[in-house]
């Protein structure tokens, strides 16, 4: 059984003894979300999205609902925009939209359960959005970041193996902090993804090789780990706990640094890659989108268009006639060909 996560303390000041305050009306609306069975991700991100906001009306002196206005969330939309993070950059435009969007969905919320009059944040608008295709590995990109951890030492190998189940099955990290050692099946070769994005359950491929690992994980790591005999999960953290999904991004996170190919990512890394280099390989899309899980076709197909680059790389490279020749300062005007159809 997935483990339940409980909301965890608000991180805001406020009065949850004001049933018109903002925050005692956020703690309303996630009881409401999970009473409606929004996936915890949902939640703890909404959560984090509307607490920075109440915290931003908190040092404007605002404190309930009914105080805020469109303007002043207007004001906060491009608060968003300036701010910028401890390294000096800004928001990207898609953070900025995810943040925005969970300020819209609240504000909906406190509008249909009438506890405001009005919505402020009805015409509030999300940044455009400008297209960007996901960053994936070669072939032997990856083998490269596989190879970094070290498997003499006990989470080297686990770590290892988590790699070589990312790669194997493209699933989700928080896909894979839930796996129970009874979600595999070595004899069919498949691994059971249970209550993935939008609750749904699906079973995927696994290969031989990640498979092997595994194996080496459960005989000699595991056990060391395992504290309690009833707990059935797969990867286990130090202190003998399921490894918590942030904890698992740091660890891939910086295993693709060590490789230093230049590129950045974590466990969606190997989900864009596993994803691009089966379309390369003649995989159909539909099978694809299976085993990635994607309830809509178009979410894969953006896919298609990475594959389609690197198709183009390679029509550059070997093509012939890929490249314009090199001009001469001689014309060829044809004058001393005999019957030439041109003349």
């Amino acid at each position: 059984m997935a483990r339940r996560r409980h909301i965890r303390p608000y991180q805001v000041a406020g009065d949850l003894g004001d049933p018109h305050s903002l925050v005692a009306h956020l703690s309303r609306y996630l009881e409401a979300m999970r009473s409606l069975h929004y996936a915890e991700s949902t939640l703890e991100n909404r959560q984090a999205h509307l607490e920075q906001l109440i915290t931003w009306l908190a040092d404007r002196s605002i404190g309930r609902s009914a105080d805020v206005t469109r303007e002043i969330l207007e004001r906060y939309r491009r608060w968003l925009y300036y701010y910028r993070k401890q390294d000096g950059q800004p928001l990207h435009p898609h953070t900025q939209g995810y943040k925005l969007v969970s300020v819209r969905a609240f504000f909906k919320w406190l509008s249909k359960q009438r506890l405001i009059l009005y919505n402020p944040a009805s015409e509030l608008e999300v940044p455009r959005q400008r297209p960007r295709l996901p960053v994936t590995l070669t072939a032997a990109e990856a083998e490269r970041v596989l190879e970094q951890p070290n498997i003499e030492t006990m989470f080297g190998l686990r770590n290892r193996t988590i790699l070589e189940t990312l790669y194997s099955t493209g699933i989700r990290a928080a896909e894979l902090t839930r796996l129970g050692t009874y979600d595999l099946d070595s004899a069919s070769g498949t691994l059971m993804i249970r209550q993935g994005k939008g609750k749904k359950d699906r079973l995927v491929p696994i290969g031989e090789r990640a498979l092997g690992w595994i194996q080496r994980y459960l005989d000699n790591v595991r056990p060391a780990l395992l504290r309690q005999a009833s707990l059935d999960t797969l990867f286990l953290g130090r202190t003998g706990n399921p490894m918590s999904r942030d904890h698992l991004s740091t660890v891939v996170r910086n295993y693709v640094l060590a490789a230093e190919l230049g590129k950045r990512g974590s466990c969606h890394l190997f989900r864009h890659t596993l994803a691009t280099l089966m379309l390369e390989g003649g995989a159909d899309i539909r099978y694809i989108q299976a085993m990635l899980g994607h309830a809509k076709l178009t979410t894969t197909q953006v896919y298609t268009k990475v594959s389609i680059q690197k198709l183009k790389e390679v029509h550059t490279k070997t093509h012939p006639a890929a490249k314009p020749k090199p001009s001469s300062n001689t014309v060829d005007d044809g004058n001393d060909r005999q019957g030439s159809k041109d003349t």
